[in-house]
Parts: C-alpha cells; sequence; structure tokens
C-alpha cells in the first residue's frame, strides 16, 4: 500500500514536525508532500523521505514570506496527484487537509488545531496586522473560513492532539475526533534532577510571539524579584528584551544539550500562553522539574495541579504572582521522579501506539471500499496495534 504525509510547511523542527518525524518512522517508505521545504531546517528523518512542494515553493521568497500566501494555499494543495496513493495523512494546522484523494483512499487529518488565525485566535491576529492589512484580512479570512470548513468533509477520520483541538474540531468543522497526545522525545529530555540541585532561576522556552504572552512571565519575575532566563527568538523578542531588567537573560536558540540543561536546573517552567497542546512543558517534566503554567488548552491535559505544577487560571500578571508565591510555598513537596514519571506517558512509543490503533479503527470503518492489498496491509498492522486501555479518550465528547 502507498502512503502519502501532506503536512503544511517543513521550514523547522517544532512540535508539529516532531508528529511528521514520528509518523516518517512509522511509515518508512511514505511520500511527502507540503508548500515549502527547507532542507537544512529539518531533521535527517524526514529527509531521508521524497519530498514534493507546491506551486507555493516557486513563489518569491516563500521561503522566508511562505504565510503571505496562504490565500493561495488552498488552490496549491489541490493540484497535488495523490492518485496513487490509498492511505492519505494530513498534518494539520496549517493548510494540509484539503487534497483531493481517491474515493477509496483513506484520508486521515492528524490535526494539530484548527487554523487559528481564522478561527479561535482571528481576531488576535487580525488586531496585531498592520493598518492596511487589518482593511483586507477580514476578506481573504472568509474566503479562506469557507473553504476550511468545506475540506473537513474530505477526511475521513479526525485525530486530535488534544481533547481541546477536538472541542475545536467539533465546533468549527462539526466533526468527531479520537485523542492521540504528540510525541515526545524522552531520550533527548530525560531527568537529571536527581544528580543537579535546582538553581535560583525560573524559566520560559519556546517561540517569542504574542500568544505566548511571555511578557506575564517576565513582569511577574519582576514583581517578586526573581531571576528569569528566557530560551527561544521570535518577533516579539527585541519588544520584550527592553523592558526586562537586569535579572532577565535572553539565550536566544540553544541546543538540546544546553536546553535540557536548563530544564533540569529551573527551579519551575512558567507557561504562560494556551496552547493546543504544549511539548515544552512535558520536556521539562522529563527532566524531572514542575510546571507553573495558564490553566487553558493542552496544559490542562499534562499539568496535574498540585502533582507535576500548578496551574493559574487568569491570565494576569497578579494571577501568576499568586501562583509562583503558592508554589514557593510547596516548592520542595514536588517529586522529581514522579513527575519525570508522568512525563513517561506521552512518549514516542505510546504515541506510535496509539496512533496505530486509531488507524486501525479508521481502516476497519473503511473496508467496504478498501482493495485486498490495503486490507492485507491493515491485517499486518493489528499485530502492531495494542488494544488501548479503557480510560483512552477514543472521541471528543
Amino acid at each position: 500500500m502507498r502512503v502519502a504525509l501532506v503536512h503544511y510547511w517543513l521550514v523547522g523542527m517544532r512540535g508539529g514536525e516532531k508528529v511528521l518525524e514520528s509518523l516518517c518512522e512509522m511509515f518508512p517508505d511514505a511520500d511527502i508532500f507540503t508548500h515549502v521545504y527547507v532542507p537544512d531546517r529539518i531533521s535527517d528523518t524526514i529527509r531521508r523521505h521524497k519530498v514534493t512542494t507546491t506551486m507555493i515553493a516557486r513563489l518569491p521568497f516563500a521561503h522566508r514570506m511562505y504565510q503571505s500566501y496562504l490565500p493561495l494555499m488552498p488552490l496549491a494543495l489541490e493540484q497535488i496527484d495523490l492518485r496513487n496513493y490509498d492511505l492519505v495523512i494530513s498534518s494539520e494546522s496549517g493548510p494540509a487537509k484539503g487534497v483531493l484523494t481517491r474515493p477509496d483512499a483513506l484520508h486521515v487529518c492528524y490535526c494539530h488545531t484548527p487554523m487559528r488565525y481564522i478561527w479561535n485566535m482571528y481576531q488576535d491576529y487580525r488586531d496585531g496586522a498592520s493598518r492596511p492589512m487589518r482593511a483586507v484580512i477580514p476578506f481573504l479570512a472568509h474566503r479562506l473560513r469557507n473553504w476550511d470548513y468545506s475540506s473537513a468533509a474530505r477526511v475521513d477520520y479526525f485525530i486530535a492532539n488534544s481533547r481541546t483541538v477536538a472541542e475545536r474540531i467539533n465546533k468549527y468543522y462539526r466533526r468527531p475526533a479520537s485523542v492521540v497526545h504528540p510525541p515526545v522525545d524522552l531520550g533527548t529530555f530525560s531527568t537529571t534532577r536527581r544528580d543537579v540541585e535546582a538553581d535560583d532561576f525560573y524559566l520560559v522556552a519556546g517561540q517569542l510571539i504574542r500568544y505566548k504572552r511571555v511578557d506575564l512571565a517576565i513582569e511577574a519575575c519582576r514583581a517578586l524579584g526573581r531571576r528569569l532566563v528566557v530560551i527561544g527568538n521570535g518577533g516579539e523578542h527585541d519588544e520584550l528584551a527592553r523592558g526586562a531588567g537586569p535579572l532577565v537573560q535572553f539565550l536566544g536558540r540553544v541546543d538540546d544539550h544546553t536546553l535540557r540543561s536548563y530544564y533540569a536546573r529551573c527551579r519551575a517552567l512558567l507557561f504562560t500562553g494556551e496552547e493546543d497542546f504544549g511539548i515544552v512543558p512535558l520536556e521539562a517534566m522529563a527532566c524531572g522539574r514542575p510546571v507553573i503554567a495558564y490553566g487553558r488548552g493542552g496544559a490542562t491535559e499534562t499539568v496535574v495541579n498540585g502533582l507535576t505544577g500548578l496551574l493559574f487560571h487568569e491570565q494576569r500578571v497578579a494571577s501568576l504572582v499568586d501562583a509562583i508565591r503558592q508554589f514557593e510555598a510547596m516548592e520542595k513537596g514536588f517529586d522529581p521522579a514522579r513527575i519525570a514519571a508522568h512525563a513517561a506517558r506521552f512518549s514516542k512509543d505510546e504515541f506510535r501506539r496509539q496512533f496505530l490503533a486509531r488507524l486501525e479503527i479508521a481502516m476497519e470503518e473503511h473496508v467496504p471500499r478498501l482493495s485486498p492489498p490495503t486490507e492485507a496491509w491493515m491485517g499486518r498492522q493489528r499485530t502492531v496495534a495494542m488494544p488501548l486501555p479503557a480510560s483512552a479518550p477514543l472521541a471528543a465528547d
């Protein structure tokens, strides 16, 4: 059976690309289709596959300005020829699921989130745009929103990366979705906390962009007189750095070894944005460190209040300050080994097991239309996909 993987764009190794990397390991002969591809920013695992780009890659400055071509991406997706593929797996958070497949092919969409810039965060993106773009965005977003909704009907089976995203799929597409949490590379981010004493600083890691609300972490630490280390780059870097003060250190992008070292030595990770899922908190927990997170979105599915960290419930400096004070009052009660054991539930092996189990369900529902070679392949996969525990969610409520 021929397998195609469709990913929105390949310009760096973030959470979505780590999922694609795991899919590449599961389907080593699959071909990849994407809008834009920058090989030197992508892992060897992905580069080993045949990668085909859409017409977007041939437009001026596409490698840097690919998001400016968002209105053209639906057209570009529909030009991809997938007639030779029996199984199509789209990795969706930008336009990816709108491809056209054979009537008898199975299309499974692993959804990181419906496009946030036209759905749940539309107002934020519009307000942050330049004045000329604010006049144009409503018309472009309206057309893209209609296409995004209608193209959801081309998917046979949705898998969401969190219950939060499953709820969005149900809200915006009126489709049910199974839940399989993304994989965390526990081999890279494993607990060293038992051998390392926590240093006297808090940590923020990730992209420095508006919705991550890194400003809350900076203001809260400044109000409390606490040291803060910020790892990552992004459009908000210069603005954040200007008003940060002497207790905040910006390190920019660092390698995994350095990041692991800061995870293991921080008092706690501060996670202040509302994320679809959020892999960074689990990387910190894999190193045995607690997380103080905003209690919305994916963090509610990974941070166990009082056991692996604390949740604060308003995106305000005062709310985060109260959470840090509460954490410091009970800091010695957090057990690094228990925190790391909790993170182990989100391993790459667990992702593979649960994804194959959901894929088997999708193929069994699709089986009347499958050709004999695909049925044979499905039979082989049954020996790999183990049964799920009874507590695992199969669909959004």
